[in-house]
């Protein structure tokens, strides 16, 4: 008995050392501040926000530093990989212990020959605490070996948010359901848009409005292999938006332009915006204005998709695995948690818990204010659970942003088809040199 109570102490002392190991200091790198403000909100632990909200301190003393670089051309992944390459040499408060992903990059980051994130299982984190996520955000940060090396609280599915009062004047309703029955193939999309001009309205704002509903269901990766190949949906996208502009059914606009964002606004004469989850409550309340509540609904639209999403991963070499385990639990994986974001009327984040969101859409008390009251919650569940992520690839940020970026000009009428399509390739060839044939339909 003597011998095992020696060996219970030296085992509790081995335990007390592992757990004085945790850094002092937990890093987590991003983009914005859109997860900073959920983790200060919602991360149980939080005792106090600096000021300037460069750091939070946790109940336990632990002081959570945040590095938030910009998307912007591609500033804030080459600081991150930067940053990572000099992990291993870093000193323990330097190293990154956490940092986000986007959809487009997140295989770039998953990969397991890379190895910068940490498969989940190696933070004790298991199946059984992931299983009430959305499988599409699972598959997305799942390696070649079928190891999880990501989370999220959040998942994106998308739909169509349109102007109550345009719909009313254009079909003579804003009721959701009858709206989507107008909209709910390309044709009668393209019908409404030629009923919006004659009423002095565009349909969309521009030209990458819809690229998103056409690039989430492609039938194939952009790449494989040293092979780039052009979908026919996105040529699809390419056609469509050429006739959009030519027709007037468009304001010539640019995504995150001032065009688009003022369209939104209370003056506006667009029926209305593809957006995910994220975009209403993080955009669109925010550029439609106070004005704008009330005035607009949504429905699913004529096709499938999503658009963005955010995750964590924890980075290989961190000196704070439990902790790091302890966020992704509590604010990834916590039904309760989850569900206060969503409800959050400020918020109302589509959260990534599957028995959550669909208690929410069948609540028959929960709407959204800015939707005059309707429950887009239980739009966004019929829409997650069809998100299918097996052709993603990670090239598919520069693929995107490419095409839509060469095919400007042609919308435009500077340049024609052929040229489009060669300053793309060109701009491909320079973007990934290993790309050795491009293949269009």
């Amino acid at each position: 008995m003597k011998k095992l109570m020696s060996l219970l102490l030296a085992l509790l002392m081995l335990l007390g050392t592992c757990a004085m190991a945790e850094g002092g200091v937990l890093n987590i790198w991003c983009w914005n501040d859109e997860f900073q403000s959920r983790f200060n909100d919602y991360y149980p632990n939080v005792a106090e926000v600096a000021a300037d909200k460069s750091t939070t301190t946790l109940t336990d003393g632990t002081i959570v530093k945040w590095t938030i670089n910009p998307n912007q051309d591609n500033n804030y992944q080459n600081k991150l990989d930067e940053a990572l390459m000099a992990q291993a040499d870093a000193a323990d408060d330097d190293k990154i212990d956490i940092f986000l992903m986007e959809a487009d990059y997140a295989l770039k980051y998953v990969d397991a020959d890379v190895d910068v994130a940490m498969p989940l299982s190696e933070l004790g984190i298991t199946e059984e605490d992931l299983a009430d996520q959305y499988q599409y955000t699972r598959d997305i940060v799942t390696d070649a070996n079928g190891e999880q090396r990501g989370t999220s609280w959040q998942a994106a599915p998308g739909l169509f948010a349109y102007r109550r009062s345009i719909a009313k004047d254009v079909l003579g309703t804003d009721d959701p359901t009858e709206v989507q029955a107008a909209l709910s193939d390309w044709t009668k999309f393209a019908d409404v848009a030629a009923k919006a001009k004659e009423k002095g309205y565009y349909m969309v704002s521009g030209y990458d409005d819809t690229f998103r509903t056409f690039s989430n269901n492609v039938s194939a990766p952009w790449v494989t292999g040293t092979t780039l190949t052009v979908d026919p949906n996105i040529v699809a996208w390419i056609e469509q938006t050429k006739e959009f502009t030519e027709q007037g059914y468009n304001h010539k606009s640019s995504l995150w332009g001032d065009t688009w964002t003022t369209d939104q606004g209370a003056d506006g004469k667009v029926f209305g915006f593809f957006y995910s989850t994220w975009g209403i409550n993080f955009t669109l309340v925010g550029n439609a204005g106070e004005a704008g509540f009330g005035d607009w609904a949504v429905c699913e639209g004529p096709q499938p998709y999503y658009w963005g999403g955010t995750w964590l991963a924890a980075a290989r070499g961190t000196d704070n695995p439990e902790l790091v385990k302890d966020v992704m639990l509590q604010l990834t994986c916590n039904k309760d948690i989850m569900k206060e974001m969503t409800l959050n009327e400020s918020i109302q984040d589509y959260t990534n818990t599957v028995s959550g969101m669909q208690e929410i859409a069948e609540d028959p008390d929960f709407g959204s204010a800015f939707l005059g009251g309707q429950n887009h919650i239980a739009l966004f569940s019929t829409v997650a659970p069809t998100i299918d992520m097996s052709n993603v690839s990670a090239y598919d940020q520069g693929c995107n942003e490419k095409i839509q970026t060469s095919f400007h000009d042609y919308f435009d009428g500077n340049v024609d088809f052929d040229t489009a399509k060669a300053n793309f390739e060109m701009a491909i060839k320079e973007l990934f040199p290993e790309i050795t044939d491009i293949v269009w339909p």
